[in-house]
């Protein structure tokens, strides 16, 4: 006789309000009694009633992997399995995704027959890092789904100490403010770097996230210990016809007040003909004129990437924001995207020699100074990179007349 559903009058509370729930979702997988797995969602379900009732959570972590990975499993297993043995086990895969997530709706289908077949049927497209979460398996399903879902070309991310699945926004597939090819940059770094994702060796995680602008649609700037962001270095493109088709349709008022008023840095200024001046030396490139204005504003043509390194959430210290480490990197042949691809391998043995376990890498650069990892990394400080020169962080100031002298040579060399 198959087992009933369980009574979860809190989780059902979930449900009613105006917006879809999870627990439609649980109970739903619950319900497909032509399933293997409707028994575990079904003790799923209890547990989870059983947490919210208690206020307390019931999971432990483990030891659970495949063959020849030390990580992207995340291992659960029950506290209470004596109450709700089938959800006893109920471990995630993490699996990394195609970069700028590209899926055709083949893949997809296979996915979710696999999933099907070896876990619980639950998966969440994408986690935090950017893994594809297949939620719900028992030891021995993690191993067979794995075998399953490489046969159909996909691996597992990054668990632990180790680097982490990456994330690239859609960017220069369909994205017209694109400034850098972010697939090929993600797919270079990671490739290169597999045997420290699939074999924890870090002192904690380390993450890159590939933004094609500043919109960073992936939250690379303060979700990243390694971000690269699109920009551009000559002017920004403005056709002046489509402007004065923007003030015909809007308005006067409104273009200077989502606009013009809106500029952080007052680098915009609407002419009486309706024509649009920029200041282009006082432009920051944060892309808001541009959304707002897609038609009439656009990058410029001399594109590349910023690097920031540092950005993560609440740990040992606050959230911190990436600190530019390159100002501007072109990104267009073959020996720049292997100089991106070094660099970040001179990061992360960097931060493998240096950082204090379970440190980020923010957090070593916040106790070790920048000036000590920049120099570690073989990284010149930049003017660029400051922007109130007595109190930066980028240089000593007892040594800032050398070092721009330092600056000011290596330009000139660089011209001759």
């Amino acid at each position: 006789m198959a087992k009933k559903l369980p009574e979860t009058p809190l989780l059902d509370q979930l449900e009613s309000g105006p917006w879809p729930s999870f627990v439609t979702g649980l109970k739903r997988l619950a319900e497909s009694e032509d399933k293997p797995y409707a028994g575990m969602m079904k003790d799923l379900l209890g547990q989870l009633e059983h947490s919210y009732e208690t206020r307390k959570g019931f999971w432990k972590g483990g030891t659970v992997g495949v063959r020849g990975y030390g990580g992207g499993v995340i291992p659960r297993f029950s506290e209470v399995a004596n109450k709700y043995p089938e959800s006893s086990e109920f471990h995630t895969l993490r699996v990394m995704p195609p970069a700028g997530m590209h899926y055709d709706t083949e893949t997809l289908r296979k996915m979710c027959d696999i999933w099907e077949e070896h876990g619980s049927g639950l998966i969440a497209f994408h986690g935090q890092s950017g893994d594809i979460m297949f939620q719900g398996a028992t030891t021995e399903g993690v191993q067979n789904a794995f075998d399953a879902l490489n046969d159909i070309g996909f691996d597992l991310g990054g668990a632990g100490a180790a680097v982490r699945t990456s994330m690239s926004c859609v960017g220069s597939a369909r994205c017209e403010q694109s400034c850098f090819n972010e697939q090929k940059a993600h797919r270079m770094i990671i490739n290169s770097l597999l045997d420290d994702m699939h074999r924890p060796s870090l002192p904690y995680k380390f993450k890159f996230k590939f933004s094609g602008c500043a919109n960073d649609c992936v939250n690379a700037s303060h979700r990243s210990d390694f971000a690269v962001l699109g920009t551009w270095r000559d002017d920004m493109k403005v056709d002046q016809e489509e402007v004065k088709k923007y003030v015909a349709d809007r308005g006067r008022k409104e273009i200077n007040d989502q606009v013009v008023n809106m500029c952080p840095t007052r680098a915009l200024s609407l002419n009486d003909d309706d024509t649009l001046d920029v200041d282009n030396k006082s432009c920051v490139r944060c892309m808001h004129c541009i959304n707002v204005m897609t038609k009439a504003l656009s990058p410029g043509d001399d594109k590349g990437i910023t690097i920031l390194l540092g950005g993560k959430r609440t740990l040992k210290i606050g959230d911190l924001m990436g600190s530019v480490i390159v100002p501007f990197m072109k990104l267009e042949t073959e020996e720049d995207f292997e100089r991106l691809v070094e660099l970040a391998g001179e990061c992360i043995e960097f931060f493998a020699e240096n950082a204090l376990d379970h440190e980020r890498v923010g957090e070593m650069v916040e106790r070790i100074g920048l000036i000590n990892f920049l120099d570690g990394v073989g990284l010149e400080v930049d003017p660029n990179m400051v922007s109130h020169p007595r109190t930066s962080c980028y240089v000593r100031m007892d040594d800032w007349d050398a070092e721009a002298e330092k600056w000011a040579q290596r330009k000139s060399s660089a011209a001759e």
